[in-house]
């Protein structure tokens, strides 16, 4: 039986951000979120993380967790409603 990656450990992922090879160091949680939000939107992760690139003002891991977060909280604002 193979078991489930810890959400709290942080990987490494190699991106390509509007044709630039990067990293992006994140938790397993917020790296699945990713994926899903890009799923939902029908785009690849890494034309997601271009997208959250080019908006933000601190580092690409920082700014894709509040993305993550802000995105479940705009769901849950939403279902409240």
């Amino acid at each position: 039986m193979k078991n489930k990656p810890d959400p709290k450990d942080i990987k490494k992922h190699s991106v390509n951000l509007g044709g630039h090879k990067t990293s992006i160091s994140l938790e397993n949680i917020f790296w699945d979120q990713i994926k899903n939000l890009a799923a939902d939107r029908g785009v690849t992760v890494n034309q997601l993380l271009t997208e959250i690139d080019l908006d933000r003002t601190g580092n690409l891991s920082s700014a894709a967790r509040v993305f993550v977060l802000e995105n479940v909280r705009n769901k849950t604002e939403n279902k409240s409603k």
